[in-house]
């Protein structure tokens, strides 16, 4: 799939830095030049191949009999090239779980996974994600100011994940740090070892204590998951439903309050916001860098050779913007490759596009008059080779009093206090500086 490259060591391209996560576009555009696939660096001295073209994409997810998803075929870390401490180890290191299986074994753990998504009814999940959202609106809508990332998009998912699996509050600060750290790179082993332990204290509390809840169903399927697997599938979906899913929500939010084609309509009903969701997943999907794929065994695409054991990445994002792609129609189309496609395309699509979209028209709903505090182009966007991922969301608003009427239904009321010019939400102790830290201070009441 990529230009053969000259004796000697090819250049790399780095996804990894700031310059990247700030233009991922322009770098998709270089790459597009050597071919449907080129040569990238996803971390320091970790090497692999990025498929760039949409076609491309759909070969390698739909030939598992070519393709592995099994990363005990990563020479590269098996001979030590790639040390265990590399910051991207943990997101693609084997895990006995879906995402990491292949043939039989990939069927029965996703067939646990699926059954268990199943049995979430829809009502009552979107009736939670409604009181999460107004929960914390409640915390910021009279200050008139907030980060919709770390106040909002940030936790809304965490919330929602801990209650679907019956996880107690003060586990989650925990998964929360390490699902963080793993995402961002940052002590990533260190991470790793603390969602490990944290998610095995949780299987272990299910196992004498079952619920009605994703974990305890779990346990129960006829697929016979042991503790090991339990661990790693609650990884892979805790996975899915907390980082992915707050970069959905976050970038629906960016879209809608700065592009014109959604302006002066966001009260209007949701249309603009599925119209959004649409936009989003086609042009800065959550998870924009993944789906790693490695040869079984030597293999020549359009003329060029792919190695065996050498990471082959899907580049979601560069795949759903190929030029060759003969439509630009987006809304309403759902052919984008975000969920990925073939036999490990994502089995909560529907419920993850249910959680973003009510989380953003409850926003929306509640707070009509948001807008941003900054121009759209000085967002900042958090490093990293696989997500795209805001690092910030400021916003102003006319600050909003919260009235519980007698029936229980709140109702807001404008204050008479001004909003604020133009400064971003500040750090204090009304929030806090880490995801994990507002999430504790949210479940202390503070």
């Amino acid at each position: 799939m990529t230009a053969v490259p000259p004796p000697g060591c090819p250049f790399h391209e780095p996804l990894h830095g700031p310059e990247f996560a700030a233009d991922p576009a322009a770098v998709y555009q270089r790459l597009r030049r050597l071919g449907p696939t080129a040569p990238v660096e996803l971390a320091p001295g970790v090497q692999a191949t990025l498929v760039t073209s949409y076609e491309a994409a759909l070969h390698v997810l739909r030939s598992p009999e070519t393709f592995s998803k099994d990363p005990r075929r990563w020479r590269d870390l098996a001979d030590g090239t790639v040390p265990m401490d590399s910051p991207v180890v943990p997101m693609m290191m084997y895990r006995p779980n879906a995402l990491f299986t292949d043939g039989e074994e990939h069927r029965r753990l996703r067939g646990a996974i699926t059954d268990s998504l199943a049995r979430v009814e829809p009502n009552t999940l979107r009736g939670y994600v409604e009181r999460s959202a107004d929960t914390l609106i409640d915390r910021f809508a009279p200050l008139g100011t907030a980060d919709l990332l770390g106040e909002y998009a940030q936790v809304l998912p965490l919330l929602v994940f801990n209650h679907l699996f019956g996880c107690p509050a003060d586990y989650g600060v925990r998964l929360v740090e390490g699902m963080s750290g793993i995402f961002d790179g940052v002590d990533a082993e260190k991470a790793n070892e603390l969602l490990s332990t944290t998610l095995l204290d949780l299987v272990t509390l299910k196992r004498a204590k079952p619920g009605q809840d994703m974990t305890s169903w779990l346990m129960a399927h006829p697929a016979g998951l042991t503790d090991e697997e339990m661990i790693h599938t609650l990884v892979v979906l805790m996975g899915a439903g907390t980082e992915p899913q707050q970069n959905l929500i976050a970038n629906s939010l960016r879209l809608l309050l700065s592009d014109d084609r959604f302006g002066g309509d966001l009260s209007g009903g949701s249309l603009p916001v599925e119209d959004a969701l649409d936009e989003v997943l086609w042009t800065d999907p959550p998870m924009a860098n993944y789906a790693v794929h490695y040869p079984m065994h030597d293999v020549v695409y359009e003329g060029t050779p792919l190695r065996e054991g050498r990471p082959l990445v899907v580049s979601l994002a560069a795949a759903n913007t190929d030029p060759s792609l003969t439509t630009d129609q987006r809304v309403g189309n759902r052919a984008h490759l975000a969920w990925s496609a073939g036999p490990h395309n994502c089995p909560a699509q529907s419920p993850a596009r249910l959680i973003a979209a009510v989380a953003v028209e409850k926003l929306l709903d509640r707070l009509p008059d948001v807008e941003l505090t900054v121009p759209v182009g000085e967002l900042v966007w958090r490093p990293g080779p696989f997500h795209r991922a805001l690092a910030a969301l400021p916003v102003r608003f006319p600050p909003t009093t919260t009235v519980v009427r007698p029936d229980g239904e709140r109702h807001p009321y404008a204050s008479a206090v001004p909003a604020p010019a133009t400064e971003p939400p500040t750090e204090g102790p009304d929030r806090p500086r880490s995801g994990w830290a507002r999430l504790l201070a949210w479940w202390r009441g503070e």
